[in-house]
């Protein structure tokens, strides 16, 4: 990788005139190129990822709630997000695909296992966790089975299968919640790997957020009561880790400028105002929907915001030449070898 820790000194080195008093013809160096060369290669990855990156969390939250209700004894709720889970897990791995270009190339993913690797590791969380999220969805469908016959043993197999089914996908869940953010931080791209200490935190506070917004949404009033202190607890993971990547110095600006700041600034209103509302709501359905929707778009926009985000700092040289600067001026040349 071409090195850009000092581009205007190596400039101002080679714009000096030559021997016969003719000026070099090098051209510029500026904050918009290194020598006409981009400094930082943008991401190749399209909006499906930041789609990927949400639905991801919704599946995970939901596996984790769904377990919650199991245990708890709230069919309802226990239904609806395992359903969500396996909606949440099916759209994920869709939208992986699809930026992938080729459904292959996911199945030649699974064939390595690399420990040093978010990308590697995910997909195998991923693998791992759809299948059981499936397992635990279908069989809510037991009771739709018949009573007799091989279909009635079924009937009478799926729910313990799926209460197992349900636990083992809770177990992966905090893992699929997380490493996306621990693969942006994995990255070169600067606001994404300077925020490698929050970026696992706010991903499990939005993932949790979501999951809560659905339950709050379609599940019946009398099982909901524990989605409102979650939310509470929710919020408050996002919220402190959200301003910890906003105080991250330059870096930390495209979560608080831009198209990217206003989406995060969105994402943490609306997450204000479906934590607010859900914790206020004892019997209103409208009230209840209204949280639900909040909590749910709050977490659609924090995770676009991040990955625009990412974007805008891969796009301008400065996110990369500036902190490389001060690098410089703190610890000397040898910094960050």
């Amino acid at each position: 990788m071409t090195d850009t820790t000092r581009p205007d000194r190596q400039h101002q080195a080679g714009r000096g005139r030559g021997h016969g008093g003719e000026q070099l013809t090098v051209p510029p160096a500026d904050f918009s190129s290194y020598y006409g060369r981009p400094v930082l290669k943008p991401p190749v990855w399209k909006h499906d990822i930041a789609g990927y990156l949400f639905t991801g969390g919704l599946a995970a939250g939901s596996a984790l709630i769904g377990a919650g209700a199991q245990l708890t004894g709230r069919p309802g709720l226990r239904t609806v997000s395992r359903w969500t889970a396996l909606g949440g897990v099916a759209a994920s791995t869709y939208l992986l695909v699809h930026d992938l270009g080729r459904p292959a190339r996911f199945h030649h993913m699974l064939r390595v296992a690399k420990l040093t690797s978010p990308m590697s590791v995910g997909t195998w969380i991923l693998a791992a966790f759809g299948p059981m999220a499936g397992v635990a969805a279908v069989a809510e469908l037991a009771p739709l089975l018949p009573q007799h016959g091989a279909l009635g043993l079924a009937r009478r197999l799926a729910p313990p299968v799926g209460d197992i089914a349900g636990l083992a996908a809770a177990a992966t869940a905090p893992a699929l919640a997380t490493y996306t953010g621990v693969l942006l931080a994995d990255t070169a791209v600067p606001s994404w790997h300077d925020a490698y200490p929050s970026l696992p935190f706010v991903f499990a506070g939005s993932a949790l957020a979501a999951a809560s917004g659905v339950g709050l949404i379609a599940a019946p009033a009398a099982e909901t009561a524990p989605l409102r202190r979650l939310a509470l607890a929710a919020a408050t993971i996002e919220l402190v880790g959200g301003r910890r990547m906003e105080r991250l110095g330059v870096t930390g600006e495209p979560y608080a400028h831009g198209r990217s700041g206003r989406l995060v600034r969105a994402g943490r209103a609306l997450l204000a105002v479906g934590t607010v509302a859900a914790l206020v709501n004892r019997r209103s359905r409208i009230l209840s929907a209204v949280a639900g929707a909040a909590l749910v778009a709050s977490s659609v926009a924090t995770r676009f915001g991040v990955f625009e985000a990412g974007r805008v700092s891969a796009r301008d040289p400065k996110y990369t030449v500036l902190p490389q600067r001060e690098r410089l001026d703190q610890h000397g040349p040898t910094a960050g070898r």
